[in-house]
């Protein structure tokens, strides 16, 4: 993407946000369909199934559903199986549900995904409490310990660290002893819990706008781990979404993760084949890595896609033309 491109993109998401009439197309696409327009996602959610199943689903969440919101999450991942965000989600609606097991196997197969994900790893762990196994919780402890020692104090991760670390510290201490079912004890290990905790729960879809605007101007200035954390908290609220996924995976890129921009293209592109931008910077990919066969598949895409023609595939064969701009 060119400097230009990138700021007219924030300049359309910024205009949209003061409630404008954007005049150019976002940077990534424009939606699910990938063909422009600068509306936020929360505004184009409605005609992306798995958008609209996710929300559901934590709306079913936060009113204690939590069979229905399983149900939701199901219905994301059918379409985007390796979602790790999700199955977290997923792994809260089961064990609030009281399916301890399939609460754990949700939260396994998410750090498999995102062995980082720090909610995960602490539920995980809290539930193999409840489960009976401690010396597996007792493992995912220790990982959280080491990443907040390696942590320190100033990283960005470091509340979340103490936080995560003290949860499972608590869940794991032996509790004062009770007459089970007199007033204040403890309930029964197996029991489920009666709702999932207030502080995993999400933000309604404006402040998600408001994180995917300030990730767009700082992508623009190049802060990229600052961007990262506003995506990351765009996604919580609006789950897959392909312009999320791209714009992750463009971030990525820049911090030279190829492994990972590839894999948040791929599921931008799973959930919605046709989205410009993340056909784009896909093949943008595989000119850095030296792949020009795969990125002129990509802009013969685009040239399908773009009947009367676009600057996604301008950009993309000059790219395989010239190779990548000079920063």
């Amino acid at each position: 993407m060119t400097k230009e491109r990138m700021r007219w993109a924030a300049l359309a998401v910024s205009l949209a946000a003061l409630g404008a009439t954007p005049f150019h197309a976002l940077a990534s696409g424009g939606g699910m369909s990938g063909g422009g327009g600068g509306s936020m996602p929360s505004m184009d959610a409605p005609g992306y199934d798995p958008v609209v199943e996710y929300r559901k689903g934590i709306e079913a969440l936060k009113a204690g559903k939590y069979r229905d919101a399983d149900h939701d999450f199901d219905h994301v991942l059918s379409v985007a199986p390796d979602n790790p965000d999700v199955l977290y989600l997923q792994g809260l609606a089961k064990g609030a549900g009281g399916d301890l097991k399939g609460s754990e196997r949700a939260f396994e197969k998410a750090l498999r995904l995102k062995p980082d994900n720090i909610r995960a790893r602490r539920e995980s762990a809290t539930t193999l409490i409840q489960l009976g196994q401690p010396d597996k919780a007792q493992a995912q402890l220790d990982i959280l310990k080491k990443r907040m020692d390696a942590c320190g104090d100033t990283c960005p991760d470091a509340a979340d660290l103490k936080s995560a670390v003290m949860a499972v510290q608590t869940a794991m201490a032996p509790p004062p002893a009770a007459t089970p079912g007199a007033a204040g004890a403890p309930p029964a290990a197996d029991a489920p819990a009666t709702k999932a905790p207030a502080s995993l729960l999400f933000s309604d879809p404006a402040s998600g706008d408001r994180s995917y605007v300030q990730a767009v101007h700082l992508i623009n200035e190049k802060r990229y781990a600052d961007a990262l954390v506003e995506l990351h908290h765009a996604s919580d609220v609006f789950g897959p979404h392909p312009d999320v996924l791209t714009y992750t995976g463009y971030t990525y890129r820049k911090m030279g993760d190829y492994d990972r921009a590839e894999r948040y293209y791929k599921e931008a592109l799973k959930i919605a084949p046709n989205h410009v931008g993340a056909t784009e910077y896909y093949g943008e990919l595989m000119v850095e890595r030296g792949d020009i066969h795969g990125a002129r598949r990509m802009l013969a895409k685009l040239d399908r896609i773009c009947s009367f023609g676009c600057v996604e595939a301008e950009d993309l064969r000059r790219w395989i033309e010239n190779g990548p701009p000079a920063s």
